[in-house]
């Protein structure tokens, strides 16, 4: 394998690229082993290597177009509504804010509407701002077409992606009042905190019991909160706020501290616009692991060039 000093400076980048393109943390564990992989052996091979960082991004992105295009039809056949494996994350400092919103639950799943193709181009561009011919070498098409597929992606994910006008303290703040509403029953409070159009989606994998379908609209979405939130509470779990994804959310843990679910929300224009539960034990797994990834997550940013 690459040195450690190597891996240790690419390694951030490269997962946080495979994350974004398959919202799924074991897959893009393996995707980056596998680049790491061929990277080691092209520089056993004494075969010259220009930009390691732009190599790695190269096979990392192009793993993870492959990957994604097979793990599309494994989707189809999921049980429910599927969502991306959350992870938690300590609050972001400030020049990371906008990878953070980049990785929320809610932006992830817009993504998935998205090719391929579309998918790589956009993230690369729009959220990790590698230059246009860059991106084009990257996933192996001209600059004119990189263009093309950035402002298809660019134009679906703009109408779609929320607007976080409040500031980061503001939506932990809210966070916190609704799950503390939710716990204490206060279903006026509730009201008060979620948008008129606010969703709920659900990812119980089959594994768990579910919603499989989203719910919509405030009224029917307190009632299923509210009788989620006296589930939880029948079942001896508490609920802890924390950050999910780089935003607010909670997680619920049972009385041997094992965790059950895992919370997220999108807050837009002061309220609730969507709340995002993944239940699913095969999502929750990694984390365990939770504080290196965030800290991989959190070390990607910046500009794609090597300086």
């Amino acid at each position: 394998m690459p040195s450690s000093d190597l891996y240790g400076e690419l390694r951030p980048r490269a997962f946080a690229i495979a994350y974004q393109m398959l919202g799924s943390v074991g897959e893009a564990e393996d995707v980056v082993q596998e680049a790491f992989l061929r990277l080691h052996q092209t520089l056993q091979r004494d075969e010259p290597i220009t930009s390691p960082r732009a190599y790695v991004a190269t096979l990392v992105t192009r793993l993870a177009i492959d990957h994604l295009r097979s793990a599309r039809t494994r989707r189809e056949r999921y049980v429910g509504e599927w969502l991306p494996e959350p992870v938690v994350t300590d609050p972001s400092p400030a020049e990371q804010v906008e990878l953070a919103d980049s990785l929320s639950l809610a932006f992830l799943v817009l993504l998935e509407n998205l090719s391929p193709q579309q998918r790589a181009a956009f993230l690369l561009r729009e959220v990790f701002e590698y230059p246009y011919p860059e991106v084009a070498e990257i996933i192996g098409t001209t600059v004119d077409t990189t263009r093309h597929l950035v402002a298809r992606a660019r134009k679906h994910v703009h109408e779609r992606r929320p607007r976080y006008h409040a500031s980061r303290q503001q939506r932990r703040e809210l966070a916190q009042r609704f799950f503390a509403a939710a716990e204490q029953g206060d279903l006026r409070a509730l009201e008060a905190l979620l948008a008129q159009d606010v969703t709920l989606h659900a990812d119980g994998g089959g594994n768990v019991p579910a919603r499989t379908r989203p719910v919509s609209g405030r009224g029917r979405v307190i009632r299923a909160w509210s009788a989620g939130m006296s589930a939880l509470a029948r079942y001896g779990l508490r609920v802890r706020v924390t950050e999910v994804n780089g935003q607010p959310g909670a997680v619920a843990i049972d009385a041997q501290d094992r965790l059950a679910i895992v919370m997220g929300l999108d807050i837009v224009d002061g309220r609730i616009q969507a709340i995002h539960s993944v239940a699913n034990p095969d999502k929750l797994r990694h984390l365990d692991r939770t504080s290196e990834l965030g800290g991989l997550l959190r070390a990607a940013g910046g500009a794609g060039d090597d300086g």
